[in-house]
């Protein structure tokens, strides 16, 4: 079923669409990541009944999940508008990077970069505690490393080989960056073919996020590493990988509206389970719907309703483990709308 408000970035956008996508080009110039947004260019009450908000996130199960309830009317939205615009992370950290949305779902690694032009949303977390993005190669390849193997064999072991990644903005790559060294051996292929460029060759191992974290075994191949687990035993913290983040020219009032619509979308999906995920399923990539149900469990949880200390912890770790080695700016303080 489709509802209002949704573009599908794999779909041949009409006329109409095409028309409202460049006016938002006009009004939403690019923004430098180091330069604080001006804030005479404060969004009025008008856009409540008259300008959609250009809302990103990812065509993957737990983001329809979270977005359902806004997606499909099950809310107030408080006399907002919003235009739904579904896209890979890569893709969306890069349309951040630009100013190019007025809310986003991003990776936390790309937040570092995007400090002085987005505040940090307290709900919408996806947080791996204990698991996460994984490093796989085919069952039949001939060196890989035991189950038994010590971290420090697997980490030797995949640095020499050809690491098929998701993208140089993804937490799965800042957190690869944080096992391996910031020079290991890879190359950028889109989320959904590394499966395939590991089977062909093009790489050695690929790693894997979204629901291949589940399917990995059933496509023929084995795990070396699990990072969230690595992450959970290094520090005790879950691995902070994605967050919402909204435009600062939003004043402190909307910027609190906003967030309390889209942590009243997730919570009635939380509250609605069965119809979230039926909501979801449009974008279950094959999964049959019990896995499509435990993939949104990992990532939809109380950590999406709010970071918690422990969340926002895990951000400050991170993050700083990322400045120290030269890999991300250096953060002195986290924004959270509040």
């Amino acid at each position: 079923m489709k509802y209002p408000g949704y573009i599908n970035s794999t779909l041949a956008l009409d006329a109409r669409c095409l028309l409202k996508l460049f006016y938002w080009a006009l009004i939403s110039p690019a923004v430098n990541p180091n330069t604080p947004l001006k804030t005479d260019h404060v969004f009025s009450s008008a856009l409540k009944t008259t300008s959609p908000l250009l809302l990103g996130h990812s065509p993957d199960p737990d983001d329809a999940f979270m977005f359902y309830a806004m997606a499909a009317g099950k809310i107030d939205l408080r006399g907002y508008h919003f235009e739904h615009i579904l896209q890979d992370i890569q893709t969306l950290n890069e349309r951040a990077m630009r100013g190019e949305l007025h809310l986003s779902a991003v990776s936390i690694h790309a937040y570092a970069h995007l400090l002085h032009s987005y505040a940090l949303l307290p709900c919408g977390a996806s947080m791996g505690d204990g698991y996460g993005p994984m490093f796989v190669t085919r069952n039949s390849h001939a060196t890989m490393p035991s189950n038994d193997a010590s971290l420090e064999e697997k980490k030797t072991w995949l640095r020499c080989q050809r690491i098929a990644v998701p993208g140089l903005m993804t937490s799965a790559f800042l957190s690869a960056q944080l096992l391996l060294g910031k020079d290991f051996n890879y190359s950028v292929i889109p989320f959904d073919e590394i499966f395939e460029a590991v089977t062909t060759g093009a790489a050695d191992v690929g790693l894997i996020i979204h629901e291949g974290q589940l399917t990995y075994a059933q496509e023929g191949f084995s795990k070396i590493l699990d990072l969230g687990e690595w992450w959970k035993d290094s520090t005790g913290l879950p691995l902070p990988l994605g967050g919402n983040v909204i435009r600062k020219d939003f004043n402190t009032e909307q910027r609190r509206e906003i967030n309390t619509i889209m942590k009243a979308s997730i919570q009635y999906g939380l509250d609605h389970r069965a119809a979230g995920v039926a909501h979801s399923m449009a974008h279950a990539r094959g999964m049959e719907v019990p896995l499509a149900d435990r993939f949104i469990g990992m990532y939809v949880n109380d950590y999406t309703l709010d970071y918690g200390e422990s969340g926002r912890a895990a951000i400050r770790e991170f993050l700083g483990q990322g400045a120290e080695r030269g890999l991300v700016p250096r953060i002195d303080e986290l924004e959270f709308v509040s």
